[in-house]
């Protein structure tokens, strides 16, 4: 007789109700509709069911509720009668604002966009790297917000808080402190060691750059939206299996994979963690290893989802961002991915006009990748740029690396070092970026070296 083995329920999905907020005056990449929707996939993405939404035009937010008292009555009476667990706001919540809005809605937690994009990310953290970045996201976030959590356990773990001989039981006299203090004090200390901690991977992370850059092959990262497609193209131009998912975040930790490009040229493609408005600034700290690896790119691939509705907002949400990490200098290609979707592909070439650099493609096809090849080879092979730059004698690999790969029109010795004149790939100019000579004008006389480095955009020599 067979026995009928149970299987293992899911749980059920935790019901959510979404607040948004348009402030007048205030720059939005998406409208406030579309900015819901987005968080809509987000909550889907942590697995949470959305069962309403509520919106509210302010001039500014509420001192304690951040939406008006009014609206706060409305939230209650409707996430009450959807039966929502959670009610979570399109925007970043200060502590006060959470504390007085979970006051005022009983027992249905509150969260913000940001703590939904932290919990997304514990979620799909693999690697120990990108394990310690979220979790130092999450504490650096949760840390002001203890008060909230913790107010229950406002006692005093040290007892009486008199006099030695008070009252209070054998080892509980003392002035004692509260167990709120004690979560602070012990938060610090893990945001102290997982800082350590990331160091180490920093340091670990400089020294492969520097490997890949001896050896001279270009690098490439793949930024964009999140859910563009940069992994599904990655897969496509080097053959690999990076893992792909229709979801908001699937990739966080840095992949890189060798590509050849056309006329036998090699370029190593990083793949790398989406971007998305209103990206927590703690999540922009925490990755900062991680970010580098775009900061330190030769070139930039900007994978847009051209068949998004808002793929023009989301292209200038990346470039903020790609602002905010000092990363906006570095040339750009980009790749309008999905063109299959787009109900009439002949659109793209006008859709073409509005970025720069761009090749229509489509990942998951292969469609316009041959091209998207030839126009990243081209860029970093081919795209020669003018530079005027003064450089010690101690650096060497610089000026080695001038006339290996440059073109030199014109070399002036000076005390200390040389001023070089030519014109250098364009995926280079990031590594001469210190090195900038002002215009032969502006210079105050036509001294030593030395005399002209305090009008110069350089490093101290001395450390260098």
């Amino acid at each position: 007789m067979s026995k009928k083995i149970p299987q293992p329920t899911t749980p059920p999905r935790e019901r959510a109700f979404l607040v948004g907020v348009e402030l007048y005056g205030k720059k939005q990449f998406l409208a406030l509709e579309d900015s819901l929707a987005e968080l809509a996939l987000l909550a889907d993405t942590a697995g949470v069911d959305v069962v309403g939404e509520l919106t509210q035009k302010l001039d500014r937010p509420h001192t304690l509720t951040y939406i008006g008292p009014g609206k706060v009555e409305e939230l209650k009476a409707l996430a009450e009668e959807t039966l929502a667990d959670v009610v979570i706001f399109d925007d970043e919540l200060s502590p006060r604002h959470q504390r007085e809005l979970e006051k005022a809605l009983g027992n249905i937690r509150v969260l913000d966009r940001t703590a939904l994009i932290l919990d997304i990310f514990a979620q799909h953290a693999h690697t120990s790297e990108g394990m310690l970045q979220v979790e130092l996201a999450q504490y650096e976030y949760n840390l002001p917000r203890l008060t909230r959590a913790w107010t229950h356990l406002e006692r005093q773990a040290g007892g009486g808080g008199g006099r030695a001989g008070s009252a209070g039981g054998v080892g509980l006299r003392g002035p004692g402190e509260t167990q709120l203090e004690v979560d602070r004090r012990q938060i610090r200390t893990r945001i102290t060691h997982i800082k350590r901690e990331l160091e180490k991977v920093e340091a670990h992370r400089t020294r492969y750059r520097a490997q890949r850059k001896r050896s001279r092959i270009p690098t490439v990262a793949l930024v964009g939206y999140t859910n563009a497609g940069k992994s599904t193209l990655l897969n496509r131009v080097a053959k690999s299996e990076v893992y792909v998912a229709d979801q908001l975040f699937a990739t966080l930790d840095p992949t890189t994979r060798r590509v050849l490009l056309p006329g036998d040229d090699l370029a190593l493609i990083t793949d790398t963690v989406g971007f998305i408005q209103k990206l927590p600034t703690s999540l922009v700290a925490a990755f900062h290893a991680t970010l580098e690896e775009i900061a330190e790119a030769d070139l930039l691939l900007h994978v847009v989802d051209i068949s998004h509705p808002n793929a023009l907002n989301q292209f200038e949400a990346v470039q903020e961002t790609l602002a905010e990490i000092d990363a906006d200098h570095i040339p750009m290609v980009t790749a309008l991915n999905k063109a299959d979707l787009l109900h009439h592909p002949e659109n793209a070439r006008e859709i073409l006009k509005n970025f720069p650099k761009a090749i229509s493609i489509s990942a998951i096809e292969g469609t316009g990748i041959k091209d998207l090849l030839h126009l990243i080879r081209e860029e970093l092979y081919e795209s020669y740029s003018p530079i005027h730059v003064r450089l010690p004698y101690q650096q060497g690999a610089l000026i080695s690396l001038f006339h290996e790969l440059g073109q030199v029109e014109r070399v002036e010795h000076e005390r200390g070092g040389m001023v070089m004149h030519g014109r250098i790939p364009g995926r280079l100019l990031a590594q001469f970026a210190s090195w900038h000579a002002k215009p032969v004008e502006a210079r105050q006389s036509p001294g030593s070296f030395e005399e002209q480095e305090t009008i110069d955009d350089s490093d101290d020599l001395e450390e260098a």
